[in-house]
């Protein structure tokens, strides 16, 4: 059962009890270390119970330690992040491959596939503009690759989950910054979202959850130009957005009329702005009608993501702690074991 303190009220702890329950109910078999690298996120961002708080899973500890020639395989991913947070001074890079581990993971499960080239592949989806991230996949792969323990050992699936979890450690925050692609609209209602959570086997609470992950990051106004001018094609801006926030949002978008137009980007959440801070300032915003996006916009449309979304306004830890907890649940989605997959000698590449 799910230690329960803080805020929650009666009914958002019997939902987080009742979701537990049918997690430990499934076993997910998952490839070699990647539901483990969420694990140990939430070990770092929340202080809670692994074995009461996780699902069951039939996974190792630090199974490259443990179990394969290539023992330091965490540490060569860590190093790399590393590296780009404390030399390059790479503050983006938690957010971006958050965004990358959610697009790989909601689209055919956590396989990797994001991290393909080719013309019809995810990443050119006009869903995941933006993306990055890609270049410090690479250079992990590279490095791993070179050394004969590693050959062939690593998956570039494990990489990506591995070096989440270490920029997320290391910097404390986050943001959210063409083949089956099928990642839904910015606009869409929270009915539609819960349904295509649910599609993914995920739920309510997850929906509520990771969409705070929108507490940082930013957007293309091209994401939210409906809202602003043409409100689900009335020619009005969207009536539920906070008067004074809709002009402020105006003066940076621009009504776009003709191609060639630029594309500005703003933040998610004006009040973390760049300063990556992590904290529940997303959710008061919601409750304030202050949200960029319609999507979480509509979080306060539902009776249950509402309740959620004032429960996580009054209590960052608590936040904090289904976040987690919920990441580690996207971590588990369709990922492939044995021979269902492979393990690429280039992420951007199959190997045939």
């Amino acid at each position: 059962m799910i230690p329960v303190t803080g805020v929650y009220t009666k009914s958002i702890q019997a939902k987080l009890i009742r979701a537990q329950r049918g997690r430990e109910m499934r076993r997910e078999r998952c490839i070699l270390f990647s539901l483990l690298a969420l694990t140990a996120l939430v070990v770092s961002l929340a202080t809670v119970e692994a074995a009461e708080t996780l699902p069951k899973t039939n996974l190792t500890w630090h199974y490259y330690k443990l179990n394969t020639t290539c023992r330091y395989a965490e540490a060569y991913v860590r190093s790399q992040v590393e590296f780009y947070w404390n030399e390059l001074k790479d503050g983006s890079i938690a957010p971006k491959l958050l965004r990358l581990l959610y697009s790989d993971c909601f689209v055919n499960g956590c396989d990797a596939s994001i991290l393909l080239d080719g013309p019809n592949s995810e990443k050119t989806a006009s869903q995941n503009r933006g993306l990055g991230g890609f270049a410090l996949i690479d250079k992990i792969k590279t490095v791993l690759e070179s050394r004969k323990e590693c050959k062939g050992v690593v998956s570039c699936a494990d990489i990506l989950n591995l070096a989440t979890r270490d920029a997320v450690h290391l910097k404390g925050r986050f943001e959210s910054n063409a083949a089956s692609v099928d990642l839904p609209s910015p606009s869409i209602s929270w009915e539609s979202a819960l349904a295509y959570f649910k599609s993914k086997g995920l739920d309510v609470l997850d929906l509520g959850t990771l969409l705070g992950a929108h507490t940082l990051g930013r957007t293309h106004c091209s994401y939210i130009e409906d809202r602003l001018y043409n409100f689900n094609g009335t020619n009005k801006p969207d009536p539920s957005m906070d008067t004074s926030f809709l002009a402020e949002m105006k003066k940076k978008c621009p009504q776009r009329v003709k191609k060639g137009q630029p594309d500005p980007l703003v933040f998610l959440n004006p009040e973390s702005g760049s300063s990556y801070n992590f904290t529940n300032s997303y959710y008061s915003r919601i409750l304030s009608h202050k949200a960029v996006l319609g999507v979480d916009q509509q979080l306060l449309f539902g009776d249950d993501t509402e309740q959620i979304t004032e429960e996580f306004a009054a209590g960052f830890e608590d936040f904090r702690r289904s976040f987690a907890l919920s990441m580690s649940r996207m971590g588990n989605l369709q990922v492939l074991t044995g021979s269902q997959g492979e393990i690429r000698k280039n992420c951007r590449v199959r190997n045939n």
